[in-house]
């Protein structure tokens, strides 16, 4: 916080932050006559939208005092974007103006008492936040003089013609308002002024080093030891130390420095012939390994003229390659002439100084680059400068210019590694059109890249062309560094922009209206040397800015579709942590081949947006564009505009180790991956079969579902880019020491561990009773739970996830479907119905399939009732006429007793049970088991063994912590502590997606500074657990060929029956294939959904009725007791229902609360219409007519209805592209 004084003498308290979309109203009302004549009729909103940068000043309540808007090119039509810098040099004195260190000002407003003040204070916050500008300037089509404001802080250019150009041009310089710091060699008299900096760290600093540690540190400089201070006006305000003895094996052993020569300097006899190395330590196929990335490219050998920079002290040669991480993985990707490969001769000369101590004034810490230059000038025989920081330390703004070097996969060390090379201080960053001449340096560049070919081959279609194979416009740019090329970009127009539009949430980011078609680009080529990542986000400013475009977008599709029209292309995730192959491919062969860590940093993930599935037939011409309803291969969708290239994440460096791929897991993931403004390095998933596969064939689907992610849902999300996965069991956690043990033996390391591994259905152990010989049931001995410990028979099936039933499908297709012999598939729960349809469509007879109920009780966990694990009965009743017709067998009320007549089990060929009075004995070619889900043995064992407690399952409070602050936990894992009194509860009775979000908001406040706690939360918060209100669903294929749906609000303990509360509406019969039920609440809200048909119904659609209350539903009572709803698939494929199916109606319906909340009845004080019908309640207000009849009256007088009416209309207008079908004004 800063204050300003107005003209009369006023002092107001203010800040500086970006501008939102909703200033632009006061933004509106702050424009002048005067603010026309200098910049013209604006736009605001559109103006954000196209600005680089656009900030706003605000007083403590939020008003807004003054607003600058910043651009990389002047106003209007003086001069074309693309061309202002010749344009400015041939007409002004303004050589040291580039794009890299010049922004235009297109917009200042300021309320006029603090016009002055404000202009001031929102320049000097500017130039401190970009750290490479040094000039702001205004070119004007006006002559007239600029208001007083702006008279102060700019200056006229000196024009170099006489007359000059039609316009005005002025000049801020950067020292009159954030000057450059002076950094010189530190002195013990400094210790004073330096006392006052160090004070948060003092106490740690001291406990490590003595009270004397600063007077000792700079008393002790020598040829390997420096010390260094800034200044700001004569007195120390920032401290470095600077040591050249590094330990540089212990770093090459915990991080990827290999593509850096090890930071060792490379021998003068050049290269030399080395055999490659293998691509990994372990075994081939071992999965309990990760690939480790190397970093964003490699430093080469290669010599090029010594340049010098005097203003930057002593800049050395620029290695002139970028290459893949790993040697061995880039050249893997290439066909090879030969097995033996060219390499670096490495010295053991080291190539680096490290940064030992570093501490500045907050008020200055923009300005820590200023450090850079100097310390390089100690050290002139050394290009790297390194800094260690702890990972859970906030990133302060000199590691921005800095690299991060990938940890090794088997480092334990709890510090992250960055680096800079001394090239990196080179202002001469300049980005031009490529030509043709360009190719060979182009050549030379990417040469290591795996899909070089592909970059080059586009690259000649631009010469040649400017299009490519169909036609598409294509730009390609180059950036330069004294005059040697250091990277380039090829961007294609994005043809596709009303698919990702409907698609994708685009306009999260942009207002879409306000983007030309034209100007919407596809990101198809980027590689960049890594010495330069930090310009990564300038270079693609100025690639915006020459193509014309205002956006860009990179889409990421998934591997499994690369053997169609895709090619396989190296891929590093933005948060540089895993290699992977993924296919980047375009509509054509040519796909993108390009190296991406450096740029996708500073991209957004965008998150896909949930379809209305189109009765497409029944729409005709009303049904959308098929450019929108078009079925593509789905991708993962990246973005960048003109307001993000100045925008900066947070990086958050933390290690965030979670165990389990289920439903809560990946979605605690999808969140912190797609939080736009924060970027973690450091996320990772432990799971036993790594990342969820997907289904090439609808017959794997052995399991039910959830509905929580698709396969296509995981293709647009990709999450595997942005997380590192290991292949794995947990067997160990180390509290101590903060890792994960995995099986294999390989540790991970966390700072927070989210255990979400669920429950999965376990072995079944036999009881041993000898069947032949039978007792009467009462006199069977009690059987607890107890584990199976001998080996698992190759014929039994466990079926717990993807992999497993991929193994079963494999091996029933080899070993079962057309041989003969029974399958027994053995337990209670829906999956053994879904288990049996797929066997049935496997071509597996009827008669072969032995379904075989365990024993249950009222109120197990794996049956809602005592004899079905259906909530509906009608459904129970299809499936038991289902399975007849299908010839299956069915036994009630066994349990297993003996496999093979207890004698060896390897292959099973007999299964034993025991029933309520018989012997049951069946042969047995395959056994599917799923029979009870638990807590798997290996994930208890480790909770106890790490001294968590487990009552039945591990104890969380009310949010996610177990007794270790570290450790969070949820899922059907889960239960919540007995001091809450509420056992008849606990996270598996929820969605299990929405419970995994609300683990992420949880933990979000530890890392977003944007969120602000809660102030003052209420002292007994904790005493009562979360309710969620998301439905639970499940669904599958069952047999009979049903499609089956069932979504139900939360309960305590699922009911056979419904409660006796609300009504039922029913229609279809079992017989016909088309049974709908819904029940309504004592509210009349929907709170059940049950589905079964003969035809695939649109599930995500249904789902969407789901908390809707019947009015919204176009009085579905009356209606269905009128008889005019015989069918409710029918009905809910009505036009009118599509709008409640859209991705955005719960905003609506937020909206049309937020308005009748608003709205004030005159006629009743003021009341708001839910106050007015609090005091009906209270029996305050005595009313003659019906109250429904009373209400409608009195809102309809208050001109609230014609603003729910003006939103409605809105929200058609603004979706029209998705709900062509409705009819809007003007239209008709």
């Amino acid at each position: 916080m800063r204050t300003i004084t107005s003209s009369g003498g006023k002092v107001e308290t203010v800040s500086v932050r970006r501008t939102e979309s909703s200033d632009a109203h006061e933004i509106n009302s702050l424009i002048s006559p005067a603010t026309v004549a200098v910049f013209g009729r604006v736009n605001v909103i559109h103006l954000l939208e196209k600005a680089n940068l656009a900030v706003t000043l605000s007083n403590a309540k939020n008003e807004v005092l003054a607003h600058a808007a910043f651009s990389d090119h002047p106003i209007g039509d003086i001069v074309d974007q693309a061309c202002w810098e010749a344009f400015l040099h041939d007409n002004y004195s303004t050589e040291k103006y580039t794009p890299l260190n010049t922004l235009f000002l297109h917009l200042f407003v300021a309320q006029p008492i603090f016009s002055i003040g404000s202009a001031n204070e929102i320049v000097r916050t500017v130039f401190n936040a970009i750290t490479e500008l040094q000039y702001i300037c205004l070119v004007t089509p006006t002559s007239r003089c600029l208001e007083r404001a702006l008279v102060k802080i700019f200056e006229p250019m000196k024009s170099l013609k006489d007359p000059g150009p039609q316009c005005s041009a002025f000049v801020c310089h950067r020292h009159n308002y954030c000057p450059r710091l002076h950094v010189r060699r530190a002195r013990v008299e400094d210790h004073d002024d330096l006392t006052h900096i160090f004070a948060e760290q003092t106490k740690a600093l001291t406990e490590c080093y003595g009270p004397y540690f600063l007077v000792e540190l700079i008393e002790a400089q020598d040829d390997e030891n420096h010390a260094a201070v800034c200044e700001n006006e004569g007195t120390a305000v920032g401290f470095i130390s600077v040591s050249g003895d590094i330990n540089l094996k212990l770093l090459n052993e915990c991080f990827e420095l290999g593509p850096f020569n090890g930071l060792y300097k490379s021998s003068p006899e050049g290269l030399t012939e080395t055999a490659p190395e293998p691509e990994g330590e372990g075994p081939p196929g071992d999965t309990n390994t990760i690939i480790p990335q190397g970093t964003t490219g490699e430093v080469s050998s290669q010599d090029v003229d010594q340049t010098k920079d005097l203003d930057q002290g002593g800049v050395t040669a620029i290695p002139s390659e970028v290459s893949e991480p790993g040697d061995s993985q880039a050249c893997a990707a290439e066909p090879q002439d030969s097995e033996m490969t060219l390499e670096p001769r490495v010295s053991l000369t080291p190539n680096a100084f490290c940064i030992q101590l570093f501490v500045i004034n907050k008020t200055f810490e923009m300005r820590s680059v200023d450090f850079l230059p100097n310390i390089f000038k100690l050290f002139p025989d050394r290009d790297f400068c390194i800094i260690s920081v702890p990972k859970l330390a906030p990133e302060f703004p000199l590691l921005q210019s800095f690299l991060r070097v990938v940890p090794h996969h088997t480092s334990s060390l709890p510090q992250e590694l960055y680096i800079f090379h001394r090239s990196g201080l080179l202002k001469t960053f300049v980005v031009t059109l490529a030509v043709s001449a360009d190719r060979p340096a182009v050549c030379d560049m990417v040469k290591r890249l795996s899909l070089h070919d592909s970059l080059l081959e586009d690259l000649d279609m631009f010469y040649q062309a400017h299009r490519d194979m169909d036609g598409t416009p294509l730009q390609a740019f180059i950036a330069q560094v004294q005059n040697q090329l250091v990277g380039i970009v090829i961007i294609r127009n994005e043809e596709d922009i009303d698919y990702i539009r409907a698609n994708y949430n685009i306009e999260n980011f942009i207002y879409f209206s306000h983007h030309r078609y034209e100007e919407h680009g596809q990101l198809c080529h980027f590689a960049l040397n890594p010495i330069f990542q930090h310009y990564a986000k300038h270079f693609l400013k100025e690639a915006l800015r020459l193509a014309h475009k205002s956006c860009l977008y990179y889409p990421i599709y998934p591997s499994y579709h690369s053997q169609k029209i895709f090619i396989s292309a190296v891929f590093l995730s933005a948060c540089p942590a895993t290699l992977h192959q993924l296919s980047l491919g375009l509509e054509q062969q040519n796909s993108c081949a390009h190296y991406l860590t450096s740029v996708l940093n500073f991209m957004v993930p965008v998150r896909p947006r949930r379809q209305i599935v189109y009765p497409l037939e029944e729409l005709g011409i009303n049904a959308p564009s098929k450019q929108i309803t078009k079925d593509q291969v789905p991708y993962a969708l990246n973005h960048i505009n003109r307001k993000l290239t100045m925008e900066p994440k947070f990086t958050i460096n933390a290690r965030i180790v979670v165990v389990g791929a289920s439903d809560t897991g990946l979605a605690f993931l999808e969140v912190l991956a797609f939080c736009p403004h924060l970027r973690f390095n450091n996320m990772t998933l432990i799971s036993t079969h790594g990342f969820p596969g997907y289904y090439t064939n609808e017959n794997m689907r052995f399991l039910s579902t959830s509905h929580g992610s698709s396969d296509r849902d995981h293709a647009q999300m990709s999450l595997r880019s942005w997380i590192n996965v290991v292949t794995g069991k947990m067997v160990g956690i180390d509290r101590a020491a903060k890792h994960v043990l995995v099986s294999g033996g390989r540790k991970v390391p966390y700072d927070h561990l989210i255990l979400c591994t669920g429950q999965q259905y376990q072995v079944p152990c036999p009881t041993g009773v000898d069947s032949s010989h039978l007792p009467p049931k009462s006199q069977l001995p009690a059987q607890p739970r107890r584990r199976y410990t001998g080996p698992v028979p190759s014929n039994l099936f466990t079926l717990n996830d993807h992999h497993d039933c991929v193994t079963a499908y494999q091996w029933l297709l080899n070993n079962f479907v057309k041989l003969k012999g029974n399958a027994i598939v053995y337990g209670n729960t829906i999956d053994v119905y879904t288990c049996v349809e797929t066997l049935l469509c496997l071509d597996v007879q009827g008669y072969r399939i032995h379904l075989v109920h365990l024993p249950t009780t009222e109120g197990s966990s794996c049956s809602p009732s005592p004899s079905s694990c259906f909530s509906n009965p009608t459904v129970e009743k299809a499936m038991k006429k289902a399975l007849e017709k299908s010839g299956v067998h069915v036994h009630h009320n066994c349990l297993l007793a003996q496999m093979n007549d207890g004698q060896n089990s390897e292959p099973i060929t007999s299964l034993s049970f025991t029933s309520d009075s018989q012997r049951l004995w069946l042969e047995c070619s395959v056994f599917m088991n799923l029979s009870s889900k638990g807590v798997d043995y290996d994930a208890f064992k480790t909770i106890n063994d790490a001294c968590l407690v487990y009552d039945g399952r591990l104890v969380i409070d009310t949010t996610f912590h177990t007794n270790d602050s570290t450790i969070r936990a949820a899922g059907p894992l889960t239960k919540f502590s007995r001091r809450y009194h509420a056992d008849q509860w606990s996270h598996s009775s929820f969605n299990s997606r929405e419970v995994g979000q609300e683990l992420a908001a949880a933990l979000l406040p530890f890392f977003d500074p944007t969120l602000e706690p809660a102030i003052n939360p209420p002292a007994d918060l904790d005493r009562l657990i979360p309710i969620y209100t998301q439905a639970k669903i499940q669904g599958g294929r069952l047999p009979g060929g049903y499609c089956y749906l069932h979504a139900t609000k939360p309960e305590q303990r699922p009911s056979a029956v419904h409660p006796v509360e609300g009504r039922e509406i029913l229609t279809g019969r079992i017989e016909t294939g088309n049974y709908f039920h819904l029940h309504l609440n004592q509210y009349d809200m929907v709170e059940t959904i049950t589905c079964l048909s003969l035809k695939p119904f649109p599930v995500s659609n249904y789902l969407c009725l789901y908390g809707k209350h019947e009015l919204l539903l176009n009085h579905l009572c009356s209606r269905y007791d009128e008889g005019l709803v015989h069918d409710l698939y029918s009905y809910f494929r009505e036009k009118w229902c599509l709008a409640i199916y859209h991705d955005r109606f719960a905003d609506f319906e937020q909206e049309m609360h937020q308005i009748m909340e608003s709205t004030k009845l005159q006629d009743h004080n003021d009341l708001s219409i839910s106050e007015l019908v609090q005091r009906m309640m209270d029996e305050k207000l005595n009313i003659i007519e019906e109250p429904n009849v009373f209400l409608k009256k009195v809102y309809e007088t208050s001109g609230g209805l014609a603003s729910l009416k003006t939103s409605t209309l809105n929200y058609l207008r603004y979706n029209r592209y998705h709900l062509t079908m409705y009819a809007q004004p003007g239209l008709l």
